[in-house]
């Protein structure tokens, strides 16, 4: 869900499959494209020691990947007990019916249409299965539905497309809103300098060993790509089209459409405030 090549953060560098935190292990979903990066990272969180473990994602509907994630947690002697969803894209949440069927867990969205068994979550929920402690944390913007989770003992940020791990990531408007995003963002920075957060897990792309500076950049090149729409639309260009047209010339073509949900969601928010 990348629009920009540009890189939030210090990212550790190179495609993450693997370890990332004493709990949290990456398993890459085969779904490399524009659009998702490298792929769809599916995470398995555990506290150390259990034989519990917390799926976040399950990605795409792909069985092979699908069962290398429950193979995953069975090497390290866990077995997988609930399955949490960061938003409903289908390259996050396609697989999750399927992998509720392989492993017998429920499925656990802040979008009822997505659960799977009897509770969803919001804000303030606390995910202890196995005695880990994930805090739900509400992030809409990038869509409606989307959530971060807060792993406080890693000091780390699971964000599912809220914050990628390279490039910038695209509010889908309508379902996506840019005030809520840039609320959103202002929650995460928040996580990082009042909470300690230091690392971001993403959805896509590498690990970023400073949260801090991933949410201050996206912040940032919110408020550039907010000026640039404005100074385009003043300049005559009177459709989302033409605005992308000018304001992403230098992005490639074939992320030009979902440019233009940004554009859409930011000319919504500029009118909203006036400024347009």
């Amino acid at each position: 869900m990348t629009e920009a090549a540009a890189l939030p953060g210090q990212p550790r560098g190179g495609v993450l499959t693997g370890p990332a935190t004493a709990r949290a292990h990456c398993v890459l979903a085969p779904n490399p494209s524009p659009m998702t990066l490298d792929g769809t990272n599916t995470w398995i969180v555990a506290e150390p020691g259990s034989d519990l473990a917390v799926v976040i994602d399950p990605g795409p509907l792909d069985e092979d990947h699908l069962r290398a994630v429950i193979a995953t947690a069975e090497r390290a002697g866990q077995r997988i007990a609930l399955t949490l969803l960061t938003h409903g894209h289908p390259d996050h949440a396609d697989g999750a019916a399927r992998f509720a069927e392989l492993t017998g867990t429920p499925v656990r969205a802040l979008d009822p249409a997505l659960r799977l068994g009897d509770e969803g979550l919001g804000a303030g929920d606390v995910i202890t299965t196995g005695g880990l402690e994930l805090r739900v944390v509400p992030t809409p913007g990038h869509t409606a539905d989307s959530l971060c989770f807060h792993l406080p003992a890693d000091r780390a940020v699971l964000t599912g497309d809220t914050i990628l791990g390279r490039g910038t990531t695209v509010v889908a408007h309508p379902d996506g809103r840019l005030g809520d995003y840039l609320d959103s963002l202002r929650r995460l920075r928040s996580l990082a300098v009042d909470d300690g957060v230091a690392t971001v897990l993403p959805g896509h792309g590498p690990v970023l060993n400073d949260a801090q500076g991933a949410v201050e950049f996206y912040l940032a090149h919110r408020a550039h790509r907010l000026a640039q729409v404005e100074t385009a639309v003043e300049a005559g260009h009177g459709t989302p089209g033409e605005v992308v047209a000018s304001v992403y010339a230098d992005v490639d073509r074939s992320l030009w459409p979902a440019a233009e949900l940004s554009v859409r969601a930011q000319l919504d928010y500029l009118g909203e405030h006036g400024l347009i």
